[in-house]
């Protein structure tokens, strides 16, 4: 049977933050809604793109300049921004940084 819940105690140290590069943990995936946690190294980039689907960004640790649309945007810690789908954007990390992505799955 499957757990009514999903329950993380510290997101902060669920995944860590690498040396070099950019690493991925999903955190939990259903047919409503997918989470998954990113460490970024300094000077990673998730370079401009689009999701298909409304998506959650919350910042939990660093520093990251953020695109939306086109429009520059500094975060840091407790940084909170919703996208609708196929909004142009990009994550550039200029610390060590922590980020949640909730992917919010629409029907189709």
């Amino acid at each position: 049977m499957t757990s009514p819940h999903t329950l993380v105690h510290d997101l902060a140290n669920t995944a860590s933050i690498p040396a070099q590069g950019i690493l991925s943990r999903t955190l939990y995936d259903d047919d409503q809604v997918r989470v998954v946690l990113f460490g970024f190294s300094p000077g990673e980039e998730l370079s401009e793109h689009t999701a298909s689907m409304p998506a959650i960004l919350h910042i939990l640790h660093g520093q990251a300049r953020l695109t939306l649309g086109g429009d520059p945007a500094p975060a840091g810690p407790g940084t909170w921004v919703r996208m609708e789908a196929r909004l142009p954007h990009s994550v550039h990390a200029e610390t060590p940084l922590l980020l949640l992505l909730t992917m919010l799955k629409t029907p189709g």
